[in-house]
């Protein structure tokens, strides 16, 4: 993920540090995260019904946004592809990709697999198979399985993906190919003039870093949920508050090591293991559980994905009343938008000097298809256990989705070698995101997006991390869906702003820049 390019002495760190401006963005973002983290702490009861009032409020009346706003993102980004427009890249006309093809398939991998993931692989098929996302729909039987399969994969694929691509495309044209910094902010110029008001550019950046620090923190608190069960179901260790924080505080100093020594190889080296780790918990699951079925039933979502993928993005039940879209799609949605600047930031640092061709087709294609494996291999052995084994894992995760992942291993064999391995999987995954996170916020609230102080990656990293508790305790995954939601719904306007802005930039691009290249320096850029 995205770290400090290079180990610096302690003068030039502290250099750095000393050149960081800390300005209105810095403060602003500060003080309104410190501000919702005591409310959640001093008073927990009212702040979680104020949250479900308030996820209940944007839910009811902005659903419709969300979800025309992610399909039209889907249907811009394909445009360009297969335009002529695809063919200008994201750096000068002359530039390579900074990485190699093999490489940035493995980045857009790390990106693609997280705790989210990790935490909804089986429980959301499962919750899918036991509550049918249609009224009336069947529960607990063949066509619930199939259905759930698909919808999970609906959940995961090239709309999550989208929201992302968006997001880096506008950033990573205006940083790389009209040089100029990584803020959302710039990259709206181009809309609203070189020189537009002071207070909105700020107003933006500011809603970028508390969108970016809601999506992290909701992430986080998936993942400390997750490995609080984990460690219950598995080794009997006591779950609730006090778990929760030691393992925040665990994951929050680690962070803050890797931060400050300026360990490039040690982060790598975490990456590398979390590839590692999900690779080895997909193939052993895979090969002990039903193959055949998992398969099968990966073609089987495919095909329904692809059929039904229009109809799913569109998809509101304004006739019934039914609030199930809102549960899952809007949630999935909201919460992908306040992530935005952050992965968008990372994925667009990956492809510079790719065509937007490539860019897009990349992240549409690698990290679905990679999610849907997991979701395969993993919500597929589940489905089967409960619908030919008789097994009740899906009850369990009617009662506690946490525990969803640890009930599929009690049906498999070496249970608590796998639950060790992937409650060490979410956490170097989160500790890999945070250090990822935080150096993007550091930027945005600094204005130097290259390489902004270890200071303030230390700063945001224990405001992260006190938020998410906060959070947590405060009302758990209510709380944390609320933050995303109440984070999305204003950056999914920027994103908006985005698209039009890029649009704008790209039609004033020469003809030169869109001609078709040779074959053989197609060959070279692909090297």
């Amino acid at each position: 993920m995205v770290n400090d390019n290079s180990d610096k002495t302690s003068k030039d760190k502290w250099d750095s540090n000393r050149k960081s401006k800390l300005g209105l963005v810095f403060w602003a973002s500060t003080i309104i995260i410190l501000v919702a983290a005591i409310f959640a702490a001093a008073i927990p009861e009212s702040f979680q019904t104020g949250s479900e009032a308030l996820y209940a409020w944007i839910a009811n009346y902005f659903s419709w946004f969300f979800m025309i706003a992610v399909f039209g993102f889907a249907v811009f980004l394909l445009f360009l592809a297969l335009s002529p427009y695809g063919r200008i890249k994201l750096g000068g006309d002359q530039s390579m990709p900074e990485f190699s093809f093999r490489s940035w398939i493995g980045m857009l991998f790390s990106a693609g697999l997280g705790v989210g993931l990790v935490f909804f692989g089986v429980a959301e098929p499962m919750s899918h198979y036991m509550v049918s996302p249609f009224l009336g729909g069947g529960t607990e039987s063949v066509e619930a399985a199939r259905m759930a399969m698909g919808y999970s994969f609906f959940h995961w694929g090239i709309s999550q993906w989208s929201i992302f691509g968006v997001a880096g495309l506008a950033i990573g044209y205006n940083q790389y190919r009209k040089q100029k910094d990584g803020l959302v902010s710039t990259s709206l110029e181009p809309l609203l003039g070189s020189d537009y008001n002071k207070k909105a550019r700020k107003t933006i950046d500011i809603l970028a870093v508390i969108a970016t620090v809601t999506g992290m923190a909701t992430s986080v608190g998936l993942g400390i949920l997750q490995m609080d069960g984990g460690l219950n179901i598995a080794f009997g260790i006591p779950s609730g508050p006090l778990t929760q924080i030691i393992l925040t505080a665990l994951m929050t100093g680690l962070f803050i090591l890797s931060t400050t020594t300026g360990l490039k190889r040690g982060i790598k080296w975490l990456s590398n293991l979390n590839m590692l780790l999900a690779a080895v918990i997909t193939i052993f699951v895979m090969a002990v559980g039903p193959f055949t079925f998992i398969m099968e039933s990966i073609i089987v979502g495919l095909g329904d994905y692809l059929s039904n993928y229009v109809g799913y993005s569109l998809r509101m039940q304004p006739y019934s009343g039914e609030v199930w879209v809102q549960e899952w799609t809007v949630f999935y949605w909201a919460w992908v938008i306040a992530w935005s600047p952050f992965i968008g930031s990372f994925v667009a640092r990956v492809s510079r000097g790719r065509t937007i061709r490539e860019y897009v087709l990349g992240i549409l294609i690698i990290p679905p298809m990679l999610s849907f494996i997991w979701i395969g291999a993993l919500g597929g052995t589940a489905i089967y256990s409960d619908l030919f084994n008789g097994t009740n894992i899906g009850a369990l995760v009617l009662e506690d989705d946490t525990a969803a992942l640890f009930a599929l291993y009690d049906q498999l064999p070496l249970t608590q070698i796998l639950s060790a391995l992937s409650i060490l999987l979410i956490f170097t995954f989160l500790v890999t995101s945070a250090d990822s996170a935080t150096f993007i916020v550091a930027g945005m609230t600094s204005g130097n997006t290259e390489a902004p102080a270890t200071k303030l990656k230390i700063i945001w990293g224990v405001l992260i991390g006190t938020l998410t508790v906060t959070l947590i305790i405060a009302g758990g995954l209510t709380s944390l869906q609320a933050a995303s939601l109440l984070a999305g719904l204003p950056f999914g306007v920027v994103l908006i702003a985005m698209i039009a802005s890029v649009s704008k930039s790209l039609r004033r691009e020469p003809n030169e820049a869109m001609r078709r290249r040779t074959h053989k320096a197609q060959k070279e850029s692909s090297n």
